[in-house]
């Protein structure tokens, strides 16, 4: 056996590097995210959380036993500028500082977002503060985060959604589906944007479309953590810019 010397290189996240923790069910938000963070010299690097298959205010508040453990398999010595929790309901029903709280126990990371502080600074960021919010899944669900968003000063006075609980048939909720709905809540006077609720909803194909056509902002739980996590990093510039949240 021959022992050769090395040399070594900075990280791949020279610029910054992410976490994402991702449900286990959740088949868009990592495409989501390839899509939108930029590649060169910014790493991005995934856990899965178990998750149930079916979608409750219970099956949502069980992620707060695992998140730890998903947090704890990032790479150990890597140093994140931020790392994102991936579930806008279960954001609500665990809560935003209870999921930091979490993260900050497992990894060292500057910040830490999920989809409700970010759709909040979000809205901030634009001057919203009256959302059509659609979702894909049961009252209870919404309910919860409604609630929470109307403490945070986003109100929701116009609401609709799929009533779905199955999160395999969220994965698969159409675009035109969603412009049809998202179509239909954005029309009102009564909300001045539109928020695409949910991480595994595809919808980075259709805001450009249905911001053209309602003449609103349209924000998606994707959407608004990316953003939010490319700006807690040093409001790094998207890959490729989606929507009047990311100056498109």
């Amino acid at each position: 056996m021959t022992n050769f010397e090395y040399t070594t290189s900075e990280p791949i996240g020279s610029r910054a590097t992410f976490g994402l923790v991702v449900l286990q069910t959740d088949e868009t938000i990592e495409h989501d995210f390839r899509r939108l963070l930029p590649i060169d010299n910014v790493a991005l690097y995934a856990s899965r959380v178990p998750s149930g298959l079916d979608v409750s205010c219970e099956t949502l508040g069980e992620m707060e036993k695992t998140i730890p453990a998903a947090v704890g398999l990032f790479p150990p010595w890597l140093k994140f500028e931020c790392i994102g929790y991936g579930c806008t309901s279960a954001s609500s029903v665990i809560g935003p500082a209870r999921i930091a709280e979490l993260v900050h126990g497992e990894a060292e990371t500057q910040a830490v977002t999920e989809p409700v502080s970010a759709l909040v600074a979000a809205c901030g960021h634009l001057g919203l503060s009256r959302l059509g919010f659609l979702s894909p899944y049961v009252e209870e669900v919404s309910g919860t985060l409604r609630s929470v968003l109307a403490e945070r000063g986003v109100e929701t006075p116009v609401f609709g959604s799929f009533n779905e609980a199955v999160e395999e048939k969220v994965a698969r909720l159409s675009g035109q589906s969603i412009m049809d709905a998202a179509l239909e809540i954005g029309a009102s006077d009564a909300v001045d944007a539109v928020f695409l609720s949910c991480t595994n909803l595809r919808t980075l194909d259709v805001i450009a479309q249905l911001e053209a056509r309602l003449n609103k902002p349209v924000l998606s739980s994707n959407l608004a953590l990316a953003w939010h996590m490319m700006y807690l990093a040093g409001e790094l510039a998207p890959a490729t810019p989606v929507g009047r949240l990311m100056g498109a």
